[in-house]
């Protein structure tokens, strides 16, 4: 396994409840950890309880390229270097298809795709000058399997799968390696604002998704895990 002494992780949406149990075992076990969020109020609260430096969170706007490429930037001024990128931040939008507007379909495709696009592009060229990399991505159990309700959703994580697969198949001859994460079912702040009745004292909780990404950042040098599934036992879609 690889140690992850004086590794340098970013993670995106880490102050969300997966993203910021991520971020406390990596800081636990020596890591340099970078999180960003939309919120300052969230990124101070989050790298308080996590114990890593302000500096080290940052607020990031997806709407924005050059938001994106400006806090990688100072994060490579800093350290020249990222080992590990984790791009946990998402939207859920979760309605019937005809209530869906153009506004939910778009909103979900900027954060869900378009941001992690971004975000890769941006990390990329250090990656490939480092010569190695991991690249961990959460679509999701439903960017695999579909849902009622989930349209928009699916739709935006179906096409991250795509576009991460297709990125691997660029990066065979490197050692950047790319992982996705299809969790069903975490309980996070996630669903606080989705209208569904769900179980949620049956779902993942946040800490146990958070601790499967800290064992997925110390994968073996020579191999990778490419996939991993994770759902509740009593509701396994896949």
């Amino acid at each position: 396994m690889e140690k992850l002494a004086d590794k340098v992780v970013l993670i995106v949406g880490g102050t969300g409840g997966i993203g910021a149990a991520a971020a406390k075992h990596l800081h636990k076990s020596g890591a340099k950890v970078y999180i960003t969020s939309r919120s300052v109020q969230k990124l101070q609260s989050v790298c308080a309880e996590v114990g890593i430096n302000t500096d080290h969170g940052f607020v990031l706007d997806f709407e924005n390229a050059e938001s994106v490429s400006s806090v990688v930037s100072e994060i490579l001024s800093k350290e020249n270097r990222i080992d590990i990128l984790i791009n946990a931040a998402g939207v859920g939008i979760i309605k019937n298809f005809e209530q869906l507007t153009v506004e939910d379909m778009r909103k979900s495709i900027q954060v869900n795709i378009l941001g992690p696009f971004m975000v890769l592009q941006a990390v990329l060229p250090a990656m490939k000058e480092q010569k190695k990399g991991l690249i961990i991505n959460i679509p999701g159990v439903l960017g695999k399997t579909p849902m009622a309700g989930a349209a928009a959703y699916s739709a935006s994580k179906y096409g991250l799968n795509g576009m991460m697969k297709s990125l691997r198949e660029e990066l065979k001859r490197t050692e950047i390696r790319i992982t996705q994460m299809f969790l069903g079912g975490v309980d996070s702040p996630f669903w606080d604002t989705i209208d569904l009745r769900v179980q949620r004292d049956k779902m993942i909780v946040a800490e146990e998704a958070g601790k499967a990404i800290w064992f997925l950042c110390q994968q073996p040098a020579n191999a990778v895990v490419s996939e991993m599934v994770i759902q509740p036992f009593n509701h396994q879609a896949i």
